[in-house]
């Protein structure tokens, strides 16, 4: 009796990388593509019929981004493995898949055989990062770590930080989009992931904890 393919989902807004990726697998006989969507909410829904072994998601779409995707994904699917597949190699972003339950991390830039690699892996209940990220990981534990209310900052980028000094001069997401220069949209998407880094639930609670680390003080 032969395997099943491994039935494979993948959720990502850009629908070049998609096609991308159906074209790699129409070539791989042991793994099948049964479903992809381009917004976290579109993937939950999908995911909840189709049933897949193994998620490609990316952190950034639309909405509900991929790391509330796959802690939503797991809390009923624990079984699913979900690989990110990114641009991002920050540690924050690194680190905060990790705690969402990913069980693999590879960076868009990776060539097809990595991709491939991972993706057999996880089908097979292991955890697999990418090389990049894997020395990424090393290099965090090897550094001293943040004391006291910093900490709860260590994790966002430069651009989440500087974002959440605007909330905690209690700037609205239009007038924190202005000043930077930037979309209401992808304002949103931020302050969703400074939230979910901070494990906060409202502004004031993350204005509180910005506060307590020394920020909006100027």
């Amino acid at each position: 009796m032969t395997n099943q393919p491994i039935r494979l989902f993948i959720a990502d807004d850009h629908a070049l990388f998609r096609e991308g990726i159906r074209a790699l697998i129409s070539a791989t006989a042991d793994i099948d593509c049964v479903g992809e969507a381009a917004t976290g909410e579109d993937a939950l829904h999908q995911i909840e019929t189709l049933q897949p072994a193994v998620i490609l998601m990316d952190i950034n779409m639309p909405g509900i981004n991929g790391i509330e995707a796959t802690r939503r994904i797991l809390r009923t699917h624990a079984d699913a493995g979900v690989i990110m597949v990114t641009m991002l190699e920050d540690d924050a972003s690194i680190f905060a898949a990790m705690r969402a339950g990913a069980r693999g991390y590879v960076l868009k830039g990776a060539n097809h055989q990595e991709l491939l690699q991972a993706i057999r892996a996880v089908a097979q209940g292991q955890v697999l990062f990418g090389p990049a990220i894997a020395a990424r990981v090393t290099q965090f534990f090897t550094r001293t770590p943040p004391r006291g209310a910093d900490a709860a900052l260590a994790e966002l980028t430069p651009r989440e930080r500087e974002i959440l000094d605007l909330i905690a001069r209690h700037y609205t997401n239009p007038e924190i989009a202005q000043q930077l220069g930037i979309g209401e949209k992808t304002i949103r998407n931020h302050v969703s992931n400074i939230f979910n880094k901070l494990q906060v639930a409202t502004r004031a609670q993350a204005i509180d904890k910005a506060r307590q680390a020394g920020l909006a003080r100027s």
